[in-house]
Formats: C-alpha cells, sequence, structure tokens
C-alpha cells in the first residue's frame, strides 16, 4: 500500500462530565455575601473573586427568591450598589471591578448545589441514564441528587431523581 495513502485515526480518550456538587458555604466570602443579597429579596447563586494585577474581579449571579420573578436590570443594579462596597470591606480594598447579572435562559448550571437555589423553576437534565434531556420542576435536591416533577403525555406528573453522578449537564427549560 502506498503510504501516502494510508489513513491513521486517532481516538482521544473522552473524559465524562458529572455535574459536581460543591456546598455554596464554602466558596469563599459566600456566606457573607448571601446574608446581605437575601436581605434585599435575591438569592446569590454564583460567586467568584480573581486577582488579576492588583484588582480583585468579582462575579456575581442572583436570582430572586420567587422563581415566577424575572430578574431584570433594575434589580441587578440595586444589589450591585449594596453588594460592592460590602465586598470591598470584606477584602479590605476598593481595587475591585464587580460584574453581577442574572443567570439567564441559556445559563449552565456550574454547580449542582445551584437547584436548591432554583426549587419551582423548570429545568432540564441530561441524564446519562436515559442518554436524553430529563425535563421538569425542581421539588428538591441535596448534596447528591435532584427531584424534578415531570408532567407526562397525559396530563400527570411523577417525580424522578436523578444523581448528580449520572447528570452530565443542565440548564433551564425555555419558556
Amino acid at each position: 500500500m502506498d503510504p501516502r495513502k494510508r489513513v491513521h485515526f486517532c481516538f482521544a480518550g473522552k473524559s465524562e462530565k458529572i455535574m459536581d456538587y460543591i456546598a455554596l458555604d464554602t466558596i469563599p466570602h459566600y456566606s457573607e455575601c448571601e446574608s446581605i443579597v437575601s436581605e434585599l429579596g435575591y438569592h446569590l447563586v454564583e460567586l467568584k473573586l480573581s486577582r488579576q494585577g492588583k484588582t480583585t474581579h468579582i462575579l456575581a449571579t442572583i436570582t430572586a427568591e420567587d422563581p415566577s420573578v424575572s430578574i431584570g436590570v433594575n434589580d441587578c443594579s440595586k444589589v450591585h450598589k449594596i453588594l460592592l462596597p460590602k465586598i470591598e470591606e470584606i477584602l479590605g480594598t476598593d481595587d475591585t471591578y464587580m460584574e453581577l447579572s442574572s443567570p439567564g435562559m441559556e445559563r449552565n448550571f456550574k454547580n449542582a448545589a445551584e437547584f436548591a437555589l432554583f426549587k419551582g423553576r423548570q429545568v432540564r437534565v441530561w441524564d446519562k441514564t436515559v442518554t436524553d434531556w430529563v425535563g421538569g420542576i425542581v421539588v428538591d435536591s441535596d448534596d447528591k441528587s435532584i427531584t424534578l416533577e415531570i408532567t407526562q403525555d397525559d396530563g400527570s406528573s411523577v417525580q424522578k431523581t436523578v444523581a448528580y453522578v449520572d447528570i452530565a449537564k443542565a440548564k433551564f427549560i425555555h419558556l
């Protein structure tokens, strides 16, 4: 066989994705910031602090306590105005840059602990045991699994519990 016509196949090893559970109160400064945000009627979904040069970059995501309420620019502005000075006080610096947003419809869940903040919201999870999306309303969650209420074709509903190790990714259901 002509060596110029050989076809080489390379199979890269696939790393299997799983949904990690990281307790929110173990994230640095999360508890302090969540108490401030909750006083304003919201939940702190995500908090990331990183140093870039001398500046501390803060990324925060909030959601409403009520799952039927959407977060808007005014909500983000309200929380930003109160939270930023508190974080600067906690960190002991005013050399900060803060970006605050709502989760948005396209956001992937980054941490399984977030499910507890979205009880009553419609989500979909890629369940590796059925290799398909499973969608429903978040009924309950703990450090091992999520329970969804799923509406059947006949209008009845059932509850399904999915272990986080069986979830490859999760998103909100677009309404």
